[in-house]
């Protein structure tokens, strides 16, 4: 009896690298990059869609979320249906529902029409984000993953940083909806190269589906990212965060007890009894809450205090996606994890990231040189421990399991993205309402009700005060670690030797 050639597809890391891999590395990059400029891309068009759809902060607000929760939400699943069904079916797949979304969202009418083209952007995006780590495992030889690993890792840090760049380009030149639909020439790009390139694998043993694991795992991190990004705006007292907050502790325990009960589970919660995997996820975390946390604090101080406007603010904070990129496109952060081994590469790589904060927080007031130093060290950073961490991740898990893998590295991602921005703007909050001679929510606010220069000087004085602060405390977040993640890592290659 014969075998088709997808079941004989192979599972794991290839003992030979695709012939084509470095083609195929690039054309899922794109694919990648589109899906994390729409993480950012929308923020610079809320004017425009203020007064040309009549859309409420609340719509505005769903706008952005819808797009950041479905996706967060789905990824461990769809990590765990890439490895049951196929990667290169899902790769398609996702290809395929985020072009359509993005047509809908290109051509929506109403606020209801585009947050609902979001959400089914997010679906999509969830797919791409844990297929393309998880094609980049199997295509590439365990040599060359680093390298890899640092490409894929660099295209999201570009995407990242230049999403109002691109957005506010686009605006500038056409109406809101072409930020959506520039994405269809990629999305077309990359379906006609992922079905002619892009080979077949998936989890040989060919585990049951985990449905119910799917659905509490969605609801769970669904709502956690919820209350995350939620707390600053209602408050994290408010009965809608902590009831949110609720249902995901809630969901989330009943996920981890499932798990460890199921003979197939999505997530096999054994892999946080290996310290590579627990040092890496510690890790992860950390230095996306300190990142993502000092770039939102970032741009609202080059904004509201040196009064640059989004594209300007964009621009300036530019070189650091840049670094990131030339030192991983360029092979020089691969380099350096094979010269000093995964632990020191984490930690070396927090700590140029810790001492870029320290510096923009102490800096940032005296001029753009200061922050541009800073940058330049966060970039640097983040160009070495990135791509060392989502490594130690995915070579601690099966390659079987690779897309859960990548759900996994994704998850943390966006956790801690979203948990730095709502902490370190919680500090920023709680500096800014102490120090400010007049009562307000927010600094335009205060601005607004200042009598008089001295009082406006003293008013900007606090939350410039309140973002160093803020970037102080993700400075320590970071350090801290990098050096928790080089010691269970280290300990980990000792346990193996």
């Amino acid at each position: 009896m014969t075998t088709s050639s997808q079941e004989q597809a192979p599972a794991g890391p290839v003992a030979r690298a695709h012939p084509q891999r470095w083609l195929i590395l690039g054309v899922i990059s794109l694919a990648q990059l589109t899906v994390v400029l729409d993480n950012t891309v929308l923020n610079v068009a809320i004017p425009s869609l203020t007064g040309e759809l009549g859309a409420a902060t609340s719509d505005i607000q769903w706008m952005i979320n819808a797009y950041s929760l479905v996706q967060s939400g789905l990824l461990l699943t769809a990590g765990s249906a890439a490895d049951r069904y196929g990667r290169k079916k899902m790769l398609t797949a996702g290809l395929a529902l985020f072009g359509l979304g993005s047509l809908a969202a290109g051509l929506a009418d109403t606020a209801g029409q585009l947050i609902a083209a979001r959400a089914g952007m997010g679906v999509g995006g969830a797919l791409l984000l844990t297929t393309t780590l998880a094609v980049v495992m199997q295509i590439f030889t365990p040599e060359e993953h680093p390298k890899a690993i640092g490409i894929w890792s660099a295209v999201s840090a570009l995407g990242f940083a230049s999403g109002p760049l691109i957005g506010g380009f686009v605006l500038d030149h056409f109406w809101w909806g072409a930020i959506f639909l520039i994405n269809l020439p990629v999305v077309a790009l990359g379906l006609v190269a992922v079905v002619a390139l892009v080979p077949e694998s998936k989890n040989r043993r060919g585990d049951r589906p985990d449905l119910l694991g799917a659905v509490l795992s969605t609801i769970g991190m669904a709502a956690l990212v919820y209350a995350i990004i939620s707390g600053p705006g209602h408050g994290w007292t408010s009965g809608r965060v902590l009831a949110t907050a609720a249902v995901a502790v809630v969901v989330l325990a009943l996920f981890a007890y499932w798990e460890s009960r199921v003979p197939y589970p999505m997530l096999d919660l054994h892999f946080f009894r290996d310290q590579r995997f627990t040092g890496a996820v510690a890790g992860a975390v950390l230095v996306t809450f300190g990142m993502g946390g000092a770039l939102f604090l970032l741009t609202q101080h080059l904004q509201f205090v040196l009064g640059y406007g989004p594209l300007e603010a964009g621009l300036r904070t530019a070189p650091l996606a840049l670094t990131v990129v030339l030192l991983n496109f360029s092979g020089v952060s691969a380099k350096w994890m094979a010269r000093l081994g995964a632990p020191k590469s984490v930690l070396l790589g927090m700590v140029l990231m810790s001492a870029g904060l320290m510096v923009i927080a102490t800096l940032t007031a005296q001029g753009y040189a200061g922050t541009l130093l800073g940058l330049l060290l966060v970039g640097a950073g983040c160009a070495v421990a990135n791509p060392a961490m989502a490594h130690a991740i995915m070579s601690a898990i099966p390659p079987a399991k690779a897309g859960i893998g990548a759900g996994i590295n994704g998850t943390l991602a966006e956790f801690g993205n979203g948990l730095g921005v709502a902490v370190l703007g919680a500090v920023l909050t709680s500096r800014f309402a102490a120090l400010a001679p007049v009562a307000a929510a927010s600094l335009p606010a205060a601005l607004a009700s200042a009598r008089g220069e001295g009082e406006r000087v003293r008013v900007i004085d606090a939350f410039s005060s309140g973002v160093e602060s803020s970037q102080l405390v993700g400075a320590v977040a970071v350090l801290l670690g990098g050096v928790v993640a080089a010691m269970l890592l280290r300990r980990a290659e000792r346990s193996g030797a």
